[in-house]
């Protein structure tokens, strides 16, 4: 049997192997029929049957199970999670295991697929070193993102030193539910004046 650590690198692994014989499309299959609607109905079932409510049981039970390093705040109208310490990704980081080439966005892939059926569009952003936020809101709601601090307070990723690192790419998907609809953006390494 595979420890939890294990399967990390294992699960990596696999999503290379699906890319280098049948292309992205074959991840993506992979991502919602395996994840999706197999390995996670029990995630399924909770936010389908209760919205932000089943949101809040789901995460509350596994963030808590992976010893993940993370905050969620929950209100009437939208689940936000701030990873500071994704057990998975570290895991990976920590290994020097890199055969995807983007591990975290597994996670759009199958959460995206069921926010749609449930009628919610997810915000995102990770930082590709184990950090990330997610706010989850009906996909009809006319909010927009909450600033920097003002969901989550202190514990908002964002406002940690080191969510934007010199050089570091930061994926964001807007209202999505599709895990090829991101954007990149990349920090600007500061020189000094001569």
């Amino acid at each position: 049997m595979l420890g939890v650590y294990d399967f990390c690198g294992h699960y990596e692994w696999t999503f290379e192997w699906l890319r280098r014989h049948g292309d992205e499309p074959l991840v993506r299959a992979f991502w919602d029929r395996a994840i999706h609607r197999d390995s996670q109905t029990h995630a399924s079932r909770l936010i389908l049957e209760k919205g932000i409510e089943g949101m809040k049981e789901y995460w509350g039970h596994t963030l808590r199970e992976e010893a993940a390093g993370y905050h969620t705040t929950a209100t009437g109208k939208v689940m936000r999670i701030d990873m500071t310490a994704c057990p998975s990704k570290g895991f990976l980081t920590r290994n020097r295991l890199k055969q995807y080439r983007d591990y975290c966005d597994h996670c759009m892939g199958w959460l995206g697929p069921l926010m749609k059926r449930a009628g919610y569009a997810i915000d995102h952003e990770h930082n590709h070193a184990g950090q990330c936020w997610w706010e989850i809101r009906r996909s009809t709601a006319p909010d927009r993102v909450s600033t920097p601090g003002q969901l989550a307070g202190r514990w908002d990723v964002r406002l940690t030193k080191d969510w934007r690192r010199s050089g570091q790419t930061i994926d964001r998907y807007s209202r999505s539910t599709r895990p090829d609809d991101k954007t990149r953006s990349r920090r600007r390494t500061h020189r000094k004046a001569s």
